[in-house]
């Protein structure tokens, strides 16, 4: 099966384009500084994988309507607050092929385009009467923070278990993901169980989502990822493959690399903790894990009438699933 994203989303290349145009004017501003930056921010060629959900959804529980450009734009522009905000949190450089906003223009300013973002879109929302619109993203956002804030509450202390990790990822990666599919839902149906549904669909595969990319962190390969494999462990963060491992370890075993995480140097520690995750199917594990939440994700479709757009989704859930970068 081709898994190639552009591939996958071409029976809606029309409505993205249409998209582009309505992000594009959203974004624009009176202030010249915000303009040259908003106009930067387009220049960051990203996935558009939330976008993509809104019009999938949408299009599979009615026709695409103005509403559904609305909900698209509305997700994108907090979807680039939050990489802003992320970037200057971790301090990083460099954002999808180009120099991070703060590398640029530095913390104060990227901080506060990134606030600009985030009230851009919910205004949109107002300006459009889409308050059900407001509520479904503001309760994404509640819950993104919350966390983001736990997980570091959780990394500090070295304390995170598997029920732990899954309300993280829950929380700070599927959230944004379930809003982008109920979103795309409500704009083009009335139906409450067709929305539930979708939002359903989006939590899943925002988890699965999430594995991926903690697994990739293991698996991955610099050439095709842009970045080296084991940031997680560098930083100090514990995810699925290594929890998985010291909960099915000695507690000897799994207080000596605990230790090494939290005191050792990464170039000490990289190969003795992949070599103990690999050692106690870690990745099998993270892998069996994803194929799970992957399978309730087309659950979630079944009810729905066969159509290109139903076959599509089910072809993005196996992206999800098999991506490599």
């Amino acid at each position: 099966m081709d898994l190639d994203l552009k591939k996958i989303s071409q029976p809606i290349e029309i409505e993205l384009d249409e998209f582009r145009v309505h992000f594009r004017e959203a974004i624009r501003s009176k202030v010249a500084l915000v303009d040259l930056i908003s106009k930067y921010i387009l220049r960051q060629k990203g996935k558009k994988i939330r976008p993509i959900l809104v019009l999938l959804s949408a299009k599979l529980c009615g026709d695409i309507t103005p509403r559904s450009y609305t909900a698209a734009t509305l997700v994108e522009m907090l979807h680039t607050a939050t990489l802003i905000h992320d970037d200057v949190v971790d301090d990083a450089q460099s954002r999808r092929g180009l120099a991070s906003i703060n590398a640029v223009w530095k913390n104060k300013i990227a901080v506060l385009m990134g606030d600009f973002m985030l009230s851009r879109g919910l205004l949109l929302a107002l300006e459009n009467d889409e308050c059900g619109f407001l509520k479904i993203t503001s309760r994404a956002v509640k819950r993104m923070s919350e966390g983001e804030l736990l997980q570091i509450q959780k990394n500090r202390k070295f304390d995170v278990n598997e029920e732990t990790y899954f309300r993280i990822i829950s929380d700070k990666t599927a959230s944004l993901i379930n809003a982008c599919c109920e979103l795309g839902a409500a704009s083009t149906s009335k139906d409450k169980n067709e929305i539930r549904l979708m939002g359903e669909f989006g939590e899943n595969i925002g988890i699965a989502f999430q594995l991926r990319d903690d697994l990739l962190d293991y698996i991955g390969k610099k050439k095709i990822m842009g970045k080296s494999s084991g940031s997680d462990l560098k930083e100090k963060k514990f995810t699925l493959p290594l929890i998985h491992s010291l909960n099915n370890s000695t507690k000897k075993e799994a207080k000596e690399i605990v230790s090494l995480v939290k005191n050792g140097s990464y170039s000490k520690s990289r190969s003795i903790v992949m070599d103990f995750i690999k050692e106690h199917n870690g990745i099998d594990y993270t892998i069996s894990k994803t194929k799970e939440y992957c399978m309730s994700a087309k659950n979630n479709l079944q009810s729905f009438r066969s159509s290109e757009t139903k076959d599509t989704m089910i072809k993005f859930v196996d992206f999800i699933s098999e991506r490599v970068n």
